[in-house]
């Protein structure tokens, strides 16, 4: 399997200035083809030196904006082909992986493998807003490309094993989950974990917290209510947590992150390969929405619902 690997060699978080190497850019890379240790020491960068592989299947071509940075990230990986735009890394491979890049706006890129036929893997967050989100799934939709978008936190084994083992806590009405940073780019990874647990379904979110302090209640049509709770660096530390109350039992979860690209990407290229679609995109689609809901609730100072942003 040949991969295009684009956006991946820096990294720009909105209006900060741009860093050299990338979290999710190196690791993927290092996932499908190892890395040159000696390499990476050469440079004062981000650099994630991925322990496990997926083998089968490797990068062959990547672009970034900065050509020098993916020039560096293909000799520290033995990446064959350094590309002049993200049109030319989706040319003779398999598939195709877009990188966060700190923009929230990375799916842009997606539109021309789609197009191709081209299976392709858009790194999180599908879009900022629901109604970008949903104007990727219905292109998806129009050309029947495999295309995934999903937060890591989905996969990794212990919020797995807690949707296993779920049904033990009874019917499940009330949850929290919690993690650091900005509401929509970084609490869908929050967000994500209740969704792998609980599923979909949600109809309006309300933020009674403060500017960089989300307290956002999401209600669910089927009488569920989830609490998500988002704070900014000046005011919490990062982490992530999922707490669910059940009828039945209680049990929170602070999931082990080791490896967690290693098991996205090894969702992904099962998709590519068996066509069995981890979940529907258009989940992913209400996520995206009902974190959208819950920072123009905190605007408005008003219950939002679902329907209304992507309306």
């Amino acid at each position: 399997m040949r991969i295009g690997l684009i956006s991946a060699a820096t990294y720009r978080y909105m209006d900060e200035p741009r860093r050299f190497g990338s979290h999710h850019g190196t690791a993927f890379a290092a996932t499908f083809n190892g890395f040159d240790a000696a390499e990476v020491a050469k440079h004062k960068w981000t650099f994630v030196r991925a322990t496990k592989r997926i083998e089968g299947a490797q990068v062959v071509k990547v672009w970034d904006t900065e050509k020098v940075w993916a020039e560096r990230l293909a000799k520290a990986c033995n990446i064959k082909t350094v590309c002049d735009s993200p049109a030319e890394c989706a040319e003779g491979v398999d598939v195709v992986i877009i990188i966060d890049d700190g923009s929230g706006e990375q799916s842009k890129y997606a539109a021309v493998p789609l197009k191709k036929g081209i299976p392709t893997f858009c790194d999180k967050p599908l879009a900022m807003t629901g109604k970008k989100a949903k104007a990727v799934a219905d292109l998806v939709k129009q050309t029947g490309t495999p295309f995934m978008s999903a937060s890591s936190l989905r996969f990794v084994p212990d919020i797995l094993k807690l949707k296993a083992e779920v049904a033990k806590l009874g019917p499940v009405h009330l949850a929290q989950t919690i993690c650091g940073n900005e509401l929509v780019y970084y609490g869908i990874h929050a967000l994500s974990m209740a969704y792998a647990v609980l599923g979909r379904g949600a109809i309006s979110a309300i933020n009674v917290g403060q500017p960089g302090m989300n307290i956002v209640r999401i209600r669910f049509a089927d009488h569920r209510d989830v609490v998500l709770m988002v704070g900014e660096s000046d005011w919490m530390r990062a982490g992530y947590q999922i707490s669910l109350f059940g009828k039945q039992g209680w049990q929170t979860v602070k999931p082990d992150l080791k490896d967690l690209y290693w098991y996205l990407l090894k969702e992904f290229v099962s998709y590519v390969k068996t066509g069995k679609e981890p979940y529907p995109l258009d989940e992913e689609v209400e996520l995206i929405a009902a974190l959208e809901a819950g920072k123009r609730s905190l605007t408005e100072q008003r219950e939002v619902t679902i329907a209304e942003v992507l309306k």
